[in-house]
Formats: C-alpha cells, structure tokens, sequence
C-alpha cells in the first residue's frame, strides 16, 4: 500500500521559466535563444545546463552563479513558480494520510526558498542538501531513508526519465512520470519509459485517486 509520495522540483512541482530566464538574462542570452537551446540540449538527452555552455563556451557555472548571488540577483522562488495542482495535491495527499516528501536535484539555497513556501509537506530537501544528486543510486538511497515506509510503498514522482523514472524504478521505488515541462512531453510515450513507469499523469491531483486505488486493490 501506498505510504509516502516523494516529489521531484523542477518541472514537477515548479515551472524552470524563471531559472532559465534569470540565466538568460544574467550572462547577456536573448531569452529566447536560451530557451531553444534548452529544448535542442533536451532532445538529445543531454544534462540541460549543456545549454548555456553552448550559448557561452568556457563559462564557469559555479563562478557565475556566486556572482549572481554576490549581486543580489541570485535563485528565486514564489508562489507563482508554483503550477496550479500542487498545493491542492499535495494537502489531498495528506489528508488521506500519505507522508508527502518533496526532493530534488535544486541548491542548498533553493531548497530554503521552498520550505519558505509553506507547501502542504512533510519534509522538503535538496540534492544540495544531501551532497549527493540524482541520477546517483546514494540519492535514491537517501530519499528511503527518509521516506519512512519501504521501497514498493513509496512512490517518486517526476517528469525525467533519466534522472527520475530509470533510477528510482532500479531503487526498487514505485514511479509516476508526469507529462509537463520539456523532458515530461518529450518522453511522454516513449515505450521504453511506458514500461518503467507504474503510472503516466497529466496532474498531481492524479495521485490521489492512484493512492485510492492502491488501497482498495490491497484489500480485496
């Protein structure tokens, strides 16, 4: 029986337009181009900060980002970075008593700015926090450690294949490949991930009724 529900960040719980526009915007990229190259950099299933490299060649990431953070114009995060289905989600979970963890591949400080947004959860932690990041097994190790109930009554949900639906699946985890963002859409019928995945969602609200679900199959 489903327990606990372990949610990626990115594109799953929030939209990226934000980062990538502030990237964009920072290092002197048209939004736009940015934003193409992140789509090309995705189709080929490469890590998608691939895009700016492209964009700037030689850039230094983890200097550029303290200078923006130096400069007050460092990582964000609102309620409008929110999508619409996850806090109504996220409190029907609850509610039905199902331990609600959200954890992902986001920065120490990103993951200060979520706890800022009071989500409907039971615990929220970064890969930063963590020193270790998906797709690496030691993530998926830490997120059943932390989840409270064994691997095949926990379910992680994200839009990702390779850094989601595969490694959780090979932690044993139940998994829900969500259809939003770039790489949701991309792989979304992708047969290779239909066979990974015990379920494909359009909404989180979904997991409500896949939790209902479960519950009644364990009992009859």
């Amino acid at each position: 029986m489903i327990e606990t529900v372990v949610f990626d960040v990115g594109e799953t719980l929030v939209r990226d337009d934000r980062y990538w526009a502030s990237w964009a915007d920072w290092l002197g990229i048209p939004r736009h181009t940015l934003s193409a190259l992140v789509g090309a950099v995705v189709a080929q299933g490469r890590d998608n900060a691939d895009a700016v490299r492209l964009a700037c060649p030689g850039v230094d990431l983890a200097a550029e980002y303290a200078k923006r953070e130096a400069a007050g114009r460092g990582e964000a995060l609102d309620e409008s970075d929110l999508y619409d289905d996850v806090r109504p989600a996220l409190a029907q979970l609850r509610a039905s008593g199902v331990r609600v963890v959200i954890a992902g591949n986001q920065t120490e400080r990103a993951g200060k700015l979520l706890r800022d947004l009071d989500l409907p959860a039971d615990l929220v932690v970064t890969s930063g926090e963590w020193g270790v990041a998906k797709p690496a097994p030691g993530f998926f190790a830490q997120v059943l450690a932390v989840s409270g109930a064994a691997a095949d009554a926990t379910v992680y949900v994200g839009d990702h294949p390779a850094n989601d639906v595969f490694p959780a699946k090979a932690a044993g985890l139940r998994v829900a490949h969500v259809r939003r963002g770039p790489w949701g859409f991309l792989w979304a019928d992708d047969p290779v991930v239909a066979q990974k995945a015990d379920w494909r969602i359009d909404s989180l609200t979904a997991l409500v009724g896949i939790v209902q679900a479960d519950r009644r199959g364990r009992h009859t």
